[in-house]
């Protein structure tokens, strides 16, 4: 997969993230986009670094979309744990 698939599957993964953890983001839209694509990088590295499963070069892959929104979830609750109460 090129960058720009993996920034578009990190688009769609933050998306993903941010549909299963509803609720207010300090981030915002653009934050919550931001967390998807370091998601899908994060994830796709975990994946092949210590999963022993190799990011395939096929966009459909399930494993590599699980990855993904994975990681996206991850940073999601890190960065609602780290910067949560700042909007309120």
């Amino acid at each position: 997969m090129t960058i720009i698939s993996w920034i578009i599957l990190g688009l769609l993964a933050g998306a993903i993230a941010k549909f299963l953890l509803p609720g207010r983001d300090p981030g915002g839209l653009i934050g919550t986009t931001l967390i998807g694509i370091a998601g899908a990088f994060t994830g796709g590295w975990i994946s092949a670094r210590w999963m022993d499963h190799p990011i395939t070069k096929d966009f459909y892959d399930g494993a590599t979309w699980a990855a993904a929104i994975g990681g996206s979830l991850v940073l999601l609750i890190a960065y609602r744990l780290l910067f949560g109460n700042s909007r309120d």
